[in-house]
């Protein structure tokens, strides 16, 4: 796992640019602590910050060969099979990197198709004078690019690109409705004239100009199995992709929040390392069951660690440290996105900062929900719009209620729009009923929509501390499985992620395996909330300040002075704060 960037120019000679190279690379540290290096030639400048994890003492990057240079993020854990299908003897290093740029020199970019991973890559092949950038099927590591006039600047994080003097620093309209409409637009970027490189893509950029080759996509298939088999083979492949994921050279553990999915990873990890260490996030305080929580996390977590085995560790926050600015200005700058999670992304940040003490790489849980149907909203089969934006509750309310009402962003028709343009990439069997057609659209949604934000969220978060986090939920081939599977088999029993439960049983306690789901946790604390106000105030009094561009006075003015905060309120104060930080580390030019 590592932190790429670079700068391709036809017309431009980049030696003379070093210096910029330098501080595009230096932006992604956090994500490489173990070492970097950068790569000049006339056309072409590569900058790379590696965490060593396979082959820690080869692998170093940019890794060149036979006229191709390679910086490379992530990791391919099948690299053992290509390795051996390359012939291993031509091979200088035991690293997956080396794998991915022999593979590239025998299959070209179609490299990619062979790839089991999490990845994202930058090609200079000399022989062609030709970039080429890559991108998981799933998007798990993330890939940005901006086009120049005579080439283009690339980067894990949008911060790596504007570092180079030539990118802009423009929030336009558009930038604002999918931030605030949040439906995980394809290609999107905050910054206009920035993208991302989408999931399952490959880039080609030449003098010539830039082409886009999409290699992967969720298609639909007719599945044949009866649910006895399809159980079997969920079961199967889960096991085989855990066992994949668990190869490095660095110490591991499980991420575990005593939920179905994390403890389903933690026990099939358990069967194939002794001594596992597994990590869990609680609050100091008493909990209190709420609208979206009705059982702690705690007493869940002890059953799982005893049962398999683990050694485990619980780190436990205070909400003290949760509402120092500091911490906010820091997870902002991770993410570079303004999205006003607040304390749930700040404790995911101190989480992932803490298990960095101790390990290098981390499994999870992610991506279950979207993949077998766990959220609430696949019961109520919502549609003519994204489900996630439907469902009620305190926090999930008018996200454009902080904004200056002379902004009209819209978001209806723009919300609409984006549904259509999902909705229309949804293939259907032709004997598929109306119900089973209506649950295709809402899972291809998560899996192409919500899962790509959240899968963002983690990669940010862990890698601002220097931690891998791997996702085997996200395995490609258990992925095209589950997909396809009738709805009536993710949901036989009448509960949530059915299948799930069925396949990961035999590893899980009984309490685990009924346990009804629940959300990441958030802090209960009134402490944290008078915080927030407290904060916010100071905002206010910063007249000049430029994030009043967005903000409405009057609302930050009436929710500094609240009595009592509702949970709307709270989430418009994260909102803002998220914002004035923001804004004050990247000084962007609103044009709207």
């Amino acid at each position: 796992m590592c932190g790429i960037t670079g700068w391709a120019a036809y017309d431009t000679d980049l030696t003379q640019h070093a210096d910029v190279l330098a501080a595009m690379t230096d932006t992604l540290s956090q994500r490489g602590p173990d070492a970097a290096g950068t790569w000049l030639r006339p056309q072409v400048a590569l900058g790379h910050r590696r965490l060593a994890v396979i082959d820690l003492d080869g692998g170093a990057q940019p890794m060149e060969a036979d006229g191709v240079t390679l910086v490379y993020s992530g990791e391919v854990y099948n690299f053992t099979e290509l390795r051996e299908e390359l012939g291993s003897q031509n091979f200088r290093t035991r690293s997956d990197t080396e794998v991915v740029l022999r593979g590239y020199l025998r299959w070209g970019a179609a490299v990619a198709e062979r790839l089991n991973g999490m990845f994202a890559f930058a090609l200079w092949d000399s022989r062609e004078q030709k970039l080429v950038l890559v991108r998981d099927r799933l998007g798990v590591k993330p890939l940005y690019y901006q086009r120049t006039s005579d080439g283009l600047l690339f980067g894990s994080e949008p911060k790596s690109i504007l570092a180079n003097p030539l990118a802009s620093r423009v929030i336009d309209r558009s930038c604002l409705q999918e931030l605030f409409g949040q439906t995980k637009a394809p290609g999107w970027s905050l910054w206009k004239d920035m993208n991302e490189v989408p999931p399952g893509t490959v880039l080609t950029l030449t003098r010539s100009g830039l082409r886009s080759h999409r290699y992967w996509s969720l298609d639909t298939a007719e599945h044949t199995d009866d649910r006895h088999t399809t159980i079997e083979t969920v079961r199967d492949l889960l096991t085989d992709t855990v066992a994949r994921q668990l190869v490095a050279d660095v110490p591991q553990c499980v991420l575990l929040s005593g939920g179905l999915d994390s403890s389903a990873i933690t026990g099939l990890a358990a069967k194939a390392i002794p001594d596992l260490r597994t990590f869990s996030v609680d609050f100091t305080g008493e909990f209190t069951p709420d609208e979206l929580r009705t059982t702690s996390d705690s007493g869940f977590v002890r059953e799982v660690a005893d049962f398999v085995g683990s050694k485990h560790t619980n780190v436990v926050l205070d909400p003290t440290a949760l509402s120092d600015p500091s911490l906010r200005r820091a997870v902002v700058g991770a993410w570079d996105i303004p999205l006003g999670l607040g304390d749930i992304n700040a404790s995911l940040y101190l989480l992932f900062k803490a298990i960095r003490q101790e390990s290098t790489v981390a499994l999870s849980g992610e991506s279950a929900d979207e993949l077998f149907g766990g959220y609430p909203w696949f019961q109520t089969k919502a549609t003519h719009t994204f489900p996630w934006l439907t469902f009620s509750h305190s926090i999930n309310t008018d996200r454009t209620a902080v904004l200056r009402k002379d902004l009209d962003l819209d978001l209806d028709s723009y919300v609409a729009d984006q549904y259509a343009s999902a909705v229309s990439e949804v293939e259907f069997l032709d004997n598929e009923s109306a119900s089973e057609r209506q649950m295709r659209v809402i899972c291809h949604l998560h899996l192409t929509r919500l899962v790509r934000a959240l899968l963002d969220r983690k990669d940010r978060m862990s890698m601002a501390t220097g931690l891998e986090v791997r996702v085997p939920f996200c395995d490609h081939r258990l992925v095209e499985y589950v997909y396809n599977a009738p709805w009536a088999f993710k949901h036989f029993d009448g509960r949530e992620k059915s299948l799930l439960r069925a396949a990961a049983r035999h590893v899980l306690p009984q309490s685990v395996a009924d346990r009804v789901k629940s959300p990441y946790p958030s802090v209960q604390s009134d402490q944290y909330v008078t915080a927030l106000q407290a904060q916010a105030a100071d905002v206010l009094s910063e007249k000049d300040n430029p994030v009043f561009a967005l903000i409405d006075r009057a609302w930050l003015r009436s929710a500094v002075s609240a009595t009592s905060v509702s949970g709307p309120v709270r989430q418009g104060l994260e909102r803002v704060l998220d914002l004035y930080h923001w804004v004050d580390l990247y000084r962007p030019t609103f044009a709207v």
